[in-house]
């Protein structure tokens, strides 16, 4: 056991606890052959936000130790910053033009087909004993056998993170074959709680933070909801820590694999539901003990595709032939392989009428969003600002702010066709350089790169009447002023490929 993995390990959970993860010798080989237990926490709404991604108001001491002692990854994206389609993702493997998880379940958006493979379907096959705790929110949710479900009582407003401890300890201790865990929390998804059941012990409030960059603008209630945001992710790191706990005291954390990420990123602005930093990119850290080189911090270009690979291989699961993913246990490891160039995102609609098409390819330094409705106006652009401020609030703020602020927000509201940002000298998207003349080169680099996933994943949105009938759905449930929920969707039948087949 090296020595942040050790220290985290005190600091964290205490001499006692820790004493479950006392070092057993592991040869190389035989760490790789071993069947590892898979503990996959996930958490809401939340970008990395964290101590260990440098944020200065984050209070997140236990996953900043578990990143000491394990790896972290400075660059790691979502498929799509939407709850269902981002886990969607992290159970196929597929990207959610592939799989047809393109919005929300609550919607009534689906998986084409009830037979897409998925990683618990390949777990049970290959003897694991598999539980998931809080939601799936994938449809539909027969698709994903589990022998045990347990539904947070009291939804979204419950962030009694004692319980997912207390639950998952139960299921672990209980577990006599290998067990794959997910444990899904609430935070920090809004409402945006401040403080329950005693955590955080002591809250953050609007004077103690400054709104996160990505969104450039500072309002009373921009202020209060960061604050609360914080203390969510205080209350998080609280719960994670005893999950972890819990894990330790089964004697069974020298043979599991944890991974802790983010499903997107925070619901403010420029975040969630868009293909912005601010929404897709989110913090991934594993701790894969006998075998990982610990305290690393690896800055290649990874995916929530990538966890389906990486979760089989620790399985010792039948691999699924074409995932667009690949296993991360190499850069766990430490080694020096050849990874990608390009890493792509996507969006489509989220609750079900805020439709908007895009596509997203970066590359080590540049970042092209694609918007297939451009020239329009975007429906999530009022959807967030009416949804959660005062009239007037954001938009006051907007016109108050410096030109490249209110030119970012003019193209969240009508997007060009095109938006190019270099990440390195501006990271929070507000400098559109796809008219500079100078940028010419790699902005058709990435399109041809961009051109080129969209056909070997089959986008079905090349197809335009395909992307005509989708919109046409979407404004069909619009009836008299009001918006129907409830509604078949029809696009499963015609973005799929034919003969039953599954796009992989």
């Amino acid at each position: 056991m090296n020595t942040d993995r050790r220290t985290f390990l005190r600091n964290t959970l205490g001499l006692a606890a820790a004493s479950a993860f006392a070092p057993r010798a592991l040869a190389a080989d035989s760490a790789k052959r071993r069947r590892w237990n898979i503990l996959l926490i996930t958490s809401e709404d939340n970008g990395p936000h964290l101590g260990c991604y440098g944020d200065p108001y984050a209070k997140t001491p236990h996953l900043d130790a578990l990143a000491a002692g394990g790896v972290r990854f400075s660059n790691a994206y979502v498929s799509q910053a939407g709850c269902s389609p981002s886990r969607s993702t992290i159970f196929t493997g597929l990207y959610t033009h592939q799989n047809g998880q393109i919005g929300l379940a609550t919607h009534g958006l689906r998986m084409y087909r009830k037979g897409t493979p998925n990683i618990f379907h390949s777990l049970k096959a290959a003897g694991y004993t598999t539980g998931l705790i809080g939601k799936i929110h994938v449809n539909p949710e027969s698709a994903f056998p589990l022998d045990r479900h347990w539904k947070r009582p009291g939804g979204f407003p419950n962030r009694d993170v004692r319980w997912e401890a207390k639950t998952a300890g139960k299921f672990i201790a209980g577990a006599d074959k290998p067990f794959a865990l997910m444990v899904n929390y609430n935070d920090a998804h809004r409402p945006f709680i401040r403080q329950q059941h005693g955590l955080p012990a002591k809250p953050l409030g609007s004077e103690d933070i400054k709104t996160l960059p990505e969104i450039g603008l500072d309002t009373p209630t921009l202020r209060r909801n960061t604050a609360n945001y914080y203390n969510c992710m205080s209350r998080l790191d609280s719960g994670i820590a005893m999950l972890l706990k819990a894990l330790a005291k089964t004697g069974k954390s020298d043979s599991t694999l944890v991974i802790y990420l983010g499903d997107h990123g925070a619901d403010i602005l420029r975040g969630k539901r868009t293909p912005y930093e601010g929404g897709v990119k989110v913090p991934l850290i594993v701790s894969w003990p006998g075998r990982m080189k610990g305290g690393q911090v690896r800055d290649e270009l990874v995916s929530t595709v990538d966890l389906m690979p990486t979760i089989l291989a620790a399985a010792a699961a039948a691999p699924l032939a074409g995932l667009p993913g690949r296993s991360l246990a190499p850069l766990v490891e430490g080694k020096r392989v050849d990874w990608r160039k390009y890493l792509f995102t996507e969006f489509h609609l989220h609750s079900g009428h805020n439709f908007y098409p895009q596509r997203t390819v970066r590359n080590a330094r540049y970042k092209l969003i694609v918007n297939l409705l451009a020239g329009q106006v975007n429906p999530g652009y009022a959807f967030t600002n009416n949804r959660f401020f005062k009239p007037g609030e954001i938009e006051g703020a907007i016109k108050k702010s410096p030109r490249h602020i209110r030119d970012a927000y003019g193209i969240l509201r009508v997007a060009p066709a095109c938006e190019l940002y270099d990440l390195k000298t501006d990271p929070r998207e507000f400098h559109n350089l796809a008219g500079k003349s100078e940028h010419r080169a790699v902005l058709d680099e990435l399109k041809a790169a961009l051109a080129d996933w969209r056909h070997r994943t089959k986008d079905p949105l090349l197809v335009p009447d395909n992307l005509k009938r989708l919109k046409a759905e979407v404004d069909s449930r619009w009836k008299g002023g009001k918006y129907k929920k409830k509604m078949d969707w029809k696009y499963p039948s015609y973005f799929s490929p034919p003969n039953g087949e599954v796009t992989i």
